[in-house]
């Protein structure tokens, strides 16, 4: 379920060893995040009040979160909240199914009539 709740600052920090995105509405959030025992905090504002999705997506093309970890954790987080359209067709595929069918025999092709054809 979305939310419509708008955030000013964006980013990621690392909590026992695991990279998530995170949120907030002032960088005061650094501070709790690091009494909390989060590391390689990195939180940015973001030019206007978005939703979590859109904040994602602004942040995700940083140069501030180039860092392999962070876009991991950024894909995920997109690959899960995303509600594109795109996101829609793509869960909606199923896995092919097996017909258990016999091969079909091999038809014998007549190429006397290549034979004298030029290269």
């Amino acid at each position: 379920m979305a939310t419509d709740k708008l955030f000013t600052v964006a980013g990621t920090s690392a909590l026992n060893g695991v990279t998530k995105v995170r949120f907030a509405n002032d960088q005061m959030r650094v501070k709790v995040l690091a009494k909390s025992g989060h590391t390689d905090i990195n939180l940015v504002e973001l030019p206007e009040a978005m939703t979590k999705v859109d904040a994602v997506k602004f942040i995700k093309n940083l140069d501030e979160f180039t860092n392999v970890v962070e876009q991991v954790a950024i894909a995920d987080y997109l690959d899960r909240k995303d509600e594109a359209p795109a996101k829609v067709v793509a869960k909606a595929k199923t896995a092919p199914v097996k017909a258990k069918t016999k091969a079909a025999p091999k038809a014998k092709i007549d190429t006397s009539a290549m034979e004298d054809a030029p290269f």
